[in-house]
């Protein structure tokens, strides 16, 4: 999928914001991506999960996890579209877990879905887990790479890093961000403590 079709679907469903912003990392930007105002319209779920899909179907995926909340959707979508079983890792006193009774069995081919990568925490975080379980990690997938392919998960032989659309967007820490310093207010539209 060409990354300008990518960035209209956002624009048209006003999934791409500006302004000033505290992303999930803590740190500071002036644009936004929130996959949820895209993944709120099904037709768009399966077309951009689809790509995902299509890119692992050879791998065998035989479980899809995904960090919460923004991944799930994505997660659940992917896994639909592989007939994956999908499970998701939440956190617990700022820890990453699985729990609700999921599992991943020892050698059991494993992707790692996410909405949005800007520092990769949560994605590694849950790539720690894949690895405590005994899972073979497949391969980590992504709609919005926000570091323009900086950040880099390491895989297991054969593994694979993919994301739909990469862009290098500017993130500043809070003490040296432009926009704090010009008085703007932070918004903070995340899944972690925000409205």
């Amino acid at each position: 999928m060409e990354q300008e079709h990518l960035l209209s679907i956002f624009r048209d469903s006003g999934a791409m914001l500006e302004g000033h912003f505290q992303l999930t990392s803590g740190l500071h930007s002036d644009r936004y991506f929130q996959c949820a105002r895209v993944l709120q319209y099904p037709h768009y779920a399966e077309l951009l999960c689809g790509e995902i899909a299509q890119r692992f179907r050879p791998a065998g995926i035989d479980v899809v996890v995904a960090p919460a909340l923004g991944g799930i959707v994505v997660g659940q979508e992917v896994g639909r579209q592989l007939r994956a079983r999908t499970l998701f890792a939440e956190r617990k006193e700022g820890v990453m877990q699985l729990r609700r009774g999921f599992q991943i069995a020892p050698g059991e081919n494993v992707l790692v879905c996410e909405d949005v990568v800007t520092t990769g925490g949560s994605v590694s975080e849950v790539i720690a887990l894949v690895r405590q379980e005994g899972g073979k990690l497949a391969g980590v997938a992504f709609i919005v790479d926000r570091s323009g392919g900086k950040v880099e998960f390491a895989m297991d032989p054969g593994g694979v890093q993919f994301s739909l659309m990469a862009m290098d967007v500017v993130a500043y820490a809070p003490a040296d961000c432009p926009l704090c310093a010009r008085g703007l207010p932070v918004v903070k539209p995340g899944s972690r403590g925000s409205t």
